[in-house]
């Protein structure tokens, strides 16, 4: 009686409980304490004054919005949100959307101020008298004001004071409600209510909302539609038609009560009413997941993604990052080609399956300007062991989410390459390659810090003792020998064939440093398809490097775009790059590659097979396109190994770089380039690298070789040095370390334990 007498003095106090308790008691003591509300008793206006309420800024942070990640052209191929939402003008929202709103929560917001004394007074005898919630007790204003301060909630207990029931934060809401009216117009706040709204069913917003619940923008709802949504906001997690049939019904329910009251007050016909009570739901479910898994494209999603969260540029530490990606509501506009794409996951398919333990990776990049144009692997992308999936991104290294990668093999021996044409060695130069090598000390090797790194007590070999003999610049590659390159790095110096794969962008998936070793031409380092397609790359855009590129465009929520450039360096001679490519063109007619061919343009690449087949690769580029692909087991390459297996249905008493990984390329690179006009390799200065120096070959003797046909990788072999009869295979060839006749890879690895082949 004492808080009743006390409510009686202050109407607006009393309105306050009356709101916040919404009991039968509660709305007696408000009919008791406001006889004259509206009337000739006491004003709002004088209420406001008794209670000293004054407006109070309100602090309005930009709205959850979702991020759109499209390909090259512009598609959608993956959304990123915290909150599903889009924000749009209230010319995008439908009229009849509009006037569903305020008839059911504040129909008289274009007359009133921040708070409706005499509709909410109304509303709440009118809620009362049904014995239901009928009609809305808060301004919309007043309840932009609670999504603001809900949204603005940092923990569950922010959140929770946001809509405490008390009188306090009732208060702080009027004060604020006060202050928004004087900020916008009308106009302006019915459009942020739209856009703050939740309806239900993960739609923030009312486009959100309209797609999700009919498949359309909010600019073509009708009034079934509109009646539907403006129903939902009032107690969307009761409502919201994806709980099941109960939720369902009284979405349905308060559709109707909707459409009552559009009726009461003129705003529809009878037989418009009529009409739309009769329809069904209408609901259509339509799921817009976010997150990579859900995109067309889940590798290159997580590399987009991880490019963002880890580059400061979008915010000073991974948490701000983090949330410009989910509700920053960007368009993010990327270089992948959905026709490459399609090319490169077509091509694994037809030899890998999505069930097999191995799995092919392969990544697309666009020489001389590193724009990524397709990353695709053998399994599907997802956290289920039980369907094989991969929960991490295999074609690219752990700072783009993925993970340790592969040893390189023998698709390191190009940077061995490049750094003796730097060297000034022409292709004639060689010099004899032994069955096996052994360091003649600790000296002979030296990283970058001047250690000595040789291995004097290890035995680098090739396939066989029958791949000896004198090896070039040509033949030593063709034909991917162990020895021969040993002894090339050697020459040439550790450090500069570090140096020379450093300048092409090599690095370890893993981020840690190369490892400088004796073997470091043989590829011990474990790599990433993305970081070897770009360090080919290089040879296609005659010494250009090119950081891999993802994005070319970002537009923020307010329209402003910003362009993402290529960020290439000149890191190597024209010329050299050329005389590379001369070389590595061979691969396809006189090498590795062989057996499985070239693809009908100029194109240049290297296999590789690690020691023990733990993994097998191919790298290979035209002046149009490179890519790489690797082939392992992401259980460990060292304890399942690439032999005695069935992969995608055939099998494999040993897998090579050719066997799997060529052929993939091969096919891929003919899809992804068909209707793409050829460009020639520049033809190579003969003057600078034809012929040789100091290393030439001897003289072949004049004497017929009875030991055997001489090898016809190696024109500079002499006869009789036991190499014996040619391969028949598809292998890395004879003297290659993995080369051996009738079989359907690239060779096999040398015999060391830890060392990689060709």
């Amino acid at each position: 009686m004492q808080a009743q007498r006390k409510d009686r003095s202050n109407p607006i106090l009393a309105l306050l409980r009356l709101i916040i308790a919404g009991t039968a008691a509660g709305v007696l003591a408000a009919a008791v304490a406001l006889p004259a509300v509206g009337g000739a008793g006491m004003g709002a206006k004088s209420a406001v004054e008794a209670l000293d309420l004054k407006p109070e800024e309100l602090d309005e942070p930009p709205l959850p919005e979702r991020t759109i990640l499209q390909d090259a052209n512009g598609k959608e191929i993956g959304r990123f949100y915290y909150e599903n939402r889009q924000s749009v003008r209230l010319d995008q929202v439908a009229p009849i959307m509009r006037t569903a709103l305020i008839a059911i929560e504040d129909f008289r917001f274009y007359q009133h101020g921040p708070i409706d004394v005499e509709g909410t007074t109304r509303a709440l005898v009118k809620n009362f008298t049904t014995g239901g919630v009928t009609q809305g007790g808060s301004s919309i204003t007043q309840q932009y004001v609670k999504q603001v301060l809900v949204n603005k909630a940092q923990t569950p207990e922010e959140q929770a004071a946001a809509i405490a029931p008390t009188v306090s934060r009732k208060l702080a809401e009027l004060r604020y409600a006060m202050a928004i009216e004087r900020k916008y117009t009308k106009d302006q706040i019915l459009e942020k209510y739209l856009n703050i709204a939740y309806f239900g069913a993960g739609a923030h917003g009312i486009q959100a909302a309209a797609k999700r619940f009919f498949d359309k923008p909010a600019s073509k709802l009708n009034l079934v539609e509109a009646a539907t949504l403006a129903g939902a906001v009032q107690n969307p997690a009761r409502t919201d038609p994806n709980v099941g049939p109960e939720s369902r019904e009284r979405l349905l329910q308060r559709r109707n009560i909707v459409l009552d009251r559009m009726l009461e007050l003129k705003m529809i016909t009878p037989q418009e009413a009529v009409e739309a009570k009769a329809k069904k739901l209408g609901y259509k479910d339509i799921e817009f997941p976010g997150g990579c898994e859900a995109s067309r494209y889940p590798y290159f999603c997580l590399y987009v993604q991880y490019e963002i969260l880890s580059n400061d540029e979008f915010g000073a530490n991974p948490d701000e990052r983090r949330k410009l990606l989910q509700r920053g509501g960007l368009t993010i506009k990327t270089t992948i080609d959905p026709k490459m794409q399609a090319a490169a996951e077509k091509a694994i398919k037809k030899y890998v399956s999505t069930k097999d333990k191995p799995v092919a990776a392969q990544a697309m990049v666009v020489p001389g300007t590193g724009e990524i144009k397709a990353m695709a692997a053998s399994r599907k992308f997802g956290g289920s062991k039980k369907k094989n999936e991969m929960s991490y991104n295999i074609v690219a290294d752990a700072a783009h989410g993925g993970g340790t990668g592969f040893q390189q093999g023998s698709t390191a021996k190009v940077y061995t390459l490049a750094a003796a044409l730097e060297d000034g060695m022409k292709y004639g130069d060689g010099f004899p390659s032994p069955a096996g090598y052994k360091a003649d000390g600790y000296s002979a090797f030296k990283n970058c810090k001047g250690q000595n790194v040789g291995d004097p007590s290890h035995t680098v070999r090739n396939s066989s003792e029958s791949s000896a003999g004198f090896k070039t610049l040509e033949s030593g590659t063709w034909g991917s020998v162990n020895t021969f390159f040993i002894k090339l790095q050697e020459k040439v110096g550790l450090c500069d064939v570090v140096k020379m794969a450093k300048k092409l962008g090599v690095k370890r998936s893993d981020g840690q440093k190369l490892s400088e070793v004796e073997t470091f031409t043989l590829g011990v380092n474990e790599v990433d398809p993305v970081t070897i397609a770009s360090s080919y790359a290089v040879f296609g855009a005659r010494g250009k490097y090119c950081k891999p590129l993802a994005i070319t465009e970002i537009t923020n929520r307010d329209g402003k775009a910003k362009q993402y450039k290529p960020k290439c360096s000149q890191v190597l001679e024209e010329e050299i790059a050329d005389a590379v490519n001369g070389i590595l063109s061979g691969v396809f007619t006189k090498g590795t590659m062989t057996e499985v061919g070239g693809i009908g343009r100029d194109a240049a690449g290297k296999t590789g097979t690690t020691d023990n087949y733990m993994s097998a690769w191919f790298a290979g580029y035209t002046p149009n396109l490179a890519s790489a692909v690797s082939l392992g087991d992401p259980r460990g390459a060292s304890g399942h190994r690439l032999t005695s297996i069935t992969i995608g249905g055939r099998y494999y008493s040993q897998v090579f770089g050719a066997s799997i990984s060529g052929r993939i390329w091969k096919d891929s690179m003919i899809s992804a380039l068909k209707g793409i006009e050829p460009v020639e390799f520049t033809p190579v200065d003969r003057s600078r690298f034809g012929g040789c120096t100091e290393n030439c070959a001897p003289k072949p003797k004049k004497k017929k070789d009875e030991d055997g046909p001489r090898d016809p990788f190696d024109i500079f072999d002499p006869p009789g040095n036991g190499d014996g009869p040619p391969d028949r295979g598809p292998g890395d060839g004879p003297g290659g370390g993995d080369g051996r006749g009738n079989d359907f890879g690239d060779g096999r690895a040398d015999v060391g334990p830890l060392f990689p082949g060709g």
